[in-house]
């Protein structure tokens, strides 16, 4: 694992691209449980940086979410 991965000519964190790419490997989307760990990994230096944020925004523009984890992980990014 890297710990950044360039996508679309951006430099990206690469636990939160693998946590994803992990978490759609079921059901092709990413349940609340896998949106908790995403969030998890952006906020292991305890505060989120730039390019975790440009990640995340990645992450939820580009992969497929279920409805509830939809709801709770745009609430949870609202408080940040």
């Amino acid at each position: 694992m890297s710990y950044y991965k360039t996508i679309d000519g951006k430099k990206m964190d690469g636990a939160i691209i693998d946590a994803a790419d992990e978490a759609v490997k079921g059901d092709g989307r990413i349940s609340k449980a896998d949106a908790e760990k995403i969030l998890k990994f952006s906020k292991d230096g305890g505060k989120i940086t730039d390019i975790e944020r440009t990640t995340l925004e990645h992450v939820f523009q580009k992969y497929k979410w279920t409805e509830a984890a939809e709801g709770w992980f745009n609430g949870e990014i609202s408080k940040l």
